[in-house]
C-alpha cells in the first residue's frame, strides 16, 4: 500500500505560480510511475502530467508552463505551476501506477491521494 498526501494547493492570481508536493509513505517510490491529475467542477478527472523511471510527458494544455519532478530519496513527487490560468482551477490529485513506463489514463494508477484546490482568480 502507498498512501499520498497532497499539498501546497491555494488562491493565486492569473500569471501566478504554486508547487504542489505529493508525500508517500508505506513504500518507496522507487518502482512506481508518478502522476498528477486534476478534476475541476463539472467536469471529468484529467492528466495533467507524469514521470516515470524514465521520462517525463504532460498534456498538451499544460506544456511550458507546469513541471514535474520527483525525489525518491525523499518519497516525494512535485509539480510546479506556473503562469496560471482560470482555466487551471481544479482540485489536483497525486497518483502511483505500477505501469513503470507511466500513463495518462486513470485506470493505470493504483493508488490515490485525497487532492489540494487550486484557484485561479482572472
Amino acid at each position: 500500500q502507498v498512501q499520498l498526501v497532497e499539498s501546497g494547493g491555494g488562491l493565486v492570481q492569473a500569471g501566478g505560480s504554486l508547487r504542489l508536493l505529493c508525500a508517500a509513505s508505506g513504500r518507496t517510490l522507487t518502482n512506481y510511475a508518478m502522476g498528477w491529475f486534476r478534476q475541476a467542477p463539472g467536469k471529468e478527472r484529467e492528466f495533467v502530467a507524469g514521470v516515470s523511471l524514465v521520462r517525463t510527458y504532460y498534456a498538451d494544455s499544460v506544456k511550458g508552463r507546469f513541471t514535474i519532478s520527483r525525489d525518491n530519496a525523499k518519497s516525494t513527487v512535485y509539480l510546479q505551476l506556473n503562469s496560471l490560468r482560470p482555466e487551471d482551477t481544479a482540485i489536483y490529485y497525486c497518483a502511483a501506477s505500477h505501469y513503470g513506463l507511466g500513463s495518462q489514463r486513470n485506470f493505470d494508477y493504483a493508488y490515490w491521494g485525497q487532492g489540494t484546490q487550486v484557484t485561479v482568480s482572472s
